[in-house]
């Protein structure tokens, strides 16, 4: 018995964006209001940590990131509701870079920077310490990076003309080596 040659398709709507899951012990109505006071927002047990954290907000912005910071004291089964809770506060404040943290997980949104580097300053950013993670992150934002885009196109471009002009060198040799055969057959 054979099993079918095709997979079949399936007529769904097109949806232009994932629907956000953000767990419902997050008051997002809170968060959204705490963000909006001053940038921060964290769960009672973390009150001691506001003024590192403010002080972290003002050193993004000496550095012209206008950063907001969300933390939940709770990890969700996965890092996704994070990504959705930043994206959340960053549409809420146009321009922001949202940092959100979980004990061991962190997702963000930002306008301003490419995905690559929000992963990367992610990745650096679960150290289970607000303020750590934060001073991490925004490190990782302000830390200049190889140039990989231009670097690759000027090595295709080289290689290219490398190809074309080995080539020639080819095609001339060819026509100097017949050229030398047809005089030394005339001879």
């Amino acid at each position: 018995m054979t099993g079918p040659h095709s997979v079949p398709s399936l007529a769904l709507p097109q949806v232009s964006f994932l629907p956000a899951y953000i767990p419902p012990e997050i008051d997002m109505e809170q968060v959204q209001a705490d963000v909006a006071d001053d940038g921060i927002s964290v769960p009672a047990a973390d009150q001691a940590d506001v003024p590192a954290l403010r002080q972290v907000i003002e050193d993004a912005r000496s550095e012209g990131i206008d950063l907001k910071i969300v933390v939940i004291d709770l990890n969700p089964p996965v890092d996704t509701p994070l990504r959705d809770i930043a994206t959340e506060v960053g549409q809420a404040h146009p321009g922001s870079t949202v940092l959100a943290m979980s004990p061991s997980f962190a997702g963000t949104y930002s306008p301003a920077f490419d995905r690559v580097t929000l992963e990367a300053g992610q990745d650096v950013a679960k150290t289970g310490d607000p303020v750590q993670s934060s001073k991490n992150f925004v490190g990782e934002l302000t830390t200049p990076h190889f140039p990989w885009t231009p670097f690759t196109i000027v090595l295709v471009l080289t290689v290219a003309m490398a190809v074309v002009a080995t080539r020639f060198l080819q095609l001339r040799g060819k026509q100097d080596k017949a050229a030398d055969s047809a005089s030394t057959c005339a001879d």
